[in-house]
């Protein structure tokens, strides 16, 4: 699994499974955002990833976001998230650049 930290509060990584949830949890995360949406040709479902945060302890919010189709209301989804989820926290897609792209414009529009 392949971190990039955008802050001290935010990472950003390629797809995840149930089974990273555990590092996850160890490396001091305390929520997971899943920006990938579940009918993505390779997506794990995200009530897989969701129930394995739970089971860890860790806050889980689904914002799907389609590839290159970033809407207003994507943006206010995850402001609104990174606002109120216990920090840090990792958001994940297919690579990591949605999030990071998401994340760009949520400092935009000003969260």
């Amino acid at each position: 699994m392949d971190l990039r930290y955008l802050t001290e509060d935010l990472a950003v990584a390629g797809q995840i499974s149930p089974n990273d949830i555990p590092v996850i949890a160890g490396q001091g995360f305390r929520s997971v955002v899943c920006n990938r949406p579940d009918s993505e040709d390779g997506a794990v479902a995200h009530q897989e990833v969701e129930s394995a945060a739970s089971q860890a302890g860790l806050q889980f919010r689904y914002i799907p976001v389609v590839s290159g189709g970033i809407v207003a209301d994507n943006v206010t989804d995850m402001g609104e998230a990174l606002k109120d989820l216990p920090k840090p926290v990792l958001a994940y897609c297919r690579s990591g650049a949605r999030c990071t792209n998401l994340f760009a414009l949520t400092k935009q529009a000003g969260y």
